[in-house]
Protein backbone atom coordinates (compact mmCIF):
# COMPACT_ATOMS: atom_id res chain seq x y z
CA UNK A 1 0.00 0.00 0.00
CA UNK A 2 2.73 2.24 1.02
CA UNK A 3 4.32 1.59 -2.38
CA UNK A 4 1.29 2.28 -4.48
CA UNK A 5 1.01 5.72 -2.37
CA UNK A 6 4.46 6.28 -3.32
CA UNK A 7 3.75 6.25 -6.68
CA UNK A 8 0.74 8.51 -7.18
CA UNK A 9 2.45 11.22 -5.17
CA UNK A 10 5.57 10.64 -7.74
CA UNK A 11 2.83 11.19 -10.77
CA UNK A 12 1.33 13.79 -8.75
CA UNK A 13 4.11 15.87 -8.78
CA UNK A 14 5.30 15.27 -12.11
CA UNK A 15 1.99 16.76 -13.40
CA UNK A 16 2.40 19.43 -10.98
CA UNK A 17 5.30 20.49 -12.22
CA UNK A 18 4.46 19.76 -16.22
CA UNK A 19 1.61 22.58 -15.29
CA UNK A 20 3.94 24.98 -14.25
CA UNK A 21 6.46 24.41 -16.44
CA UNK A 22 3.72 25.64 -19.17
CA UNK A 23 2.12 28.26 -16.97
CA UNK A 24 5.90 29.51 -16.58
CA UNK A 25 6.53 29.39 -20.42
CA UNK A 26 3.03 30.83 -21.48
CA UNK A 27 4.21 34.29 -18.61
CA UNK A 28 7.46 34.71 -20.59
CA UNK A 29 7.11 34.11 -24.19
CA UNK A 30 7.51 37.21 -26.75
CA UNK A 31 4.67 38.60 -27.87
CA UNK A 32 4.52 37.77 -31.64
CA UNK A 33 4.19 40.45 -33.93
CA UNK A 34 0.82 41.86 -35.08
CA UNK A 35 0.56 40.83 -38.99
CA UNK A 36 -1.60 43.26 -41.13
CA UNK A 37 -4.53 41.19 -43.09
CA UNK A 38 -3.98 40.64 -46.59
CA UNK A 39 -7.43 43.20 -47.33
CA UNK A 40 -6.40 46.13 -45.06
CA UNK A 41 -2.49 46.22 -46.49
CA UNK A 42 -1.60 49.08 -48.87
CA UNK A 43 -1.17 48.71 -52.87
CA UNK A 44 -3.37 47.16 -55.51
CA UNK A 45 -4.69 43.76 -54.75
CA UNK A 46 -5.62 41.55 -57.76
CA UNK A 47 -9.47 39.81 -57.02
CA UNK A 48 -8.78 36.08 -57.03
CA UNK A 49 -11.10 33.45 -58.30
CA UNK A 50 -13.21 31.99 -58.00
CA UNK A 51 -15.43 35.06 -57.17
CA UNK A 52 -17.71 34.91 -54.41
CA UNK A 53 -21.05 34.52 -54.38
CA UNK A 54 -21.91 36.19 -51.02
CA UNK A 55 -20.51 39.02 -48.77
CA UNK A 56 -20.96 40.58 -45.85
CA UNK A 57 -21.64 44.06 -45.22
CA UNK A 58 -19.13 45.47 -43.62
CA UNK A 59 -17.75 48.47 -44.23
CA UNK A 60 -14.53 48.83 -45.30
CA UNK A 61 -14.30 51.17 -48.85
CA UNK A 62 -11.89 50.19 -51.82
CA UNK A 63 -11.63 51.54 -54.79
CA UNK A 64 -11.99 49.31 -57.29
CA UNK A 65 -10.59 48.95 -60.77
CA UNK A 66 -13.03 48.27 -63.14
CA UNK A 67 -12.15 46.74 -67.10
CA UNK A 68 -14.13 48.23 -69.47
CA UNK A 69 -13.50 46.43 -72.35
CA UNK A 70 -11.94 48.64 -74.71
CA UNK A 71 -8.41 47.98 -75.98
CA UNK A 72 -6.38 50.77 -77.65
CA UNK A 73 -3.48 51.34 -79.66
CA UNK A 74 -2.73 54.45 -78.53
CA UNK A 75 -2.62 56.48 -74.92
CA UNK A 76 -4.47 57.89 -73.23
CA UNK A 77 -6.76 54.64 -73.11
CA UNK A 78 -9.99 54.61 -71.04
CA UNK A 79 -9.34 50.63 -70.51
CA UNK A 80 -10.68 51.14 -66.61
CA UNK A 81 -12.49 53.27 -64.76
CA UNK A 82 -12.48 53.29 -60.97
CA UNK A 83 -15.48 52.95 -58.68
CA UNK A 84 -15.61 52.55 -54.89
CA UNK A 85 -17.44 49.83 -53.31
CA UNK A 86 -18.14 49.11 -49.69
CA UNK A 87 -15.47 46.09 -48.87
CA UNK A 88 -12.98 44.44 -51.11
CA UNK A 89 -15.59 41.40 -51.41
CA UNK A 90 -18.20 42.87 -53.18
CA UNK A 91 -15.92 44.71 -55.39
CA UNK A 92 -14.78 41.41 -56.56
CA UNK A 93 -17.71 39.60 -56.64
CA UNK A 94 -17.99 41.90 -59.77
CA UNK A 95 -17.03 40.16 -62.49
CA UNK A 96 -15.75 42.76 -64.06
CA UNK A 97 -13.53 44.18 -61.36
CA UNK A 98 -9.62 43.19 -61.86
CA UNK A 99 -8.54 44.22 -58.53
CA UNK A 100 -8.70 46.94 -56.00
CA UNK A 101 -6.98 49.77 -53.65
CA UNK A 102 -7.76 49.86 -50.00
CA UNK A 103 -9.89 53.40 -49.33
CA UNK A 104 -12.10 55.14 -51.55
CA UNK A 105 -11.29 56.18 -55.07
CA UNK A 106 -11.21 59.71 -53.86
CA UNK A 107 -8.62 59.57 -51.50
CA UNK A 108 -6.70 58.16 -54.15
CA UNK A 109 -7.67 61.39 -56.95
CA UNK A 110 -9.45 59.34 -59.13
Amino acid sequence: MALLKGSNNRVYRFCLSLVTLFAISACTSTPKEASTPPDMQGGFTQCEAPRQQMCTREYRPVCGHVDTGIRCVTTPCPSERHKTYGNACSACAEEDVMGYEIGDCASYGK
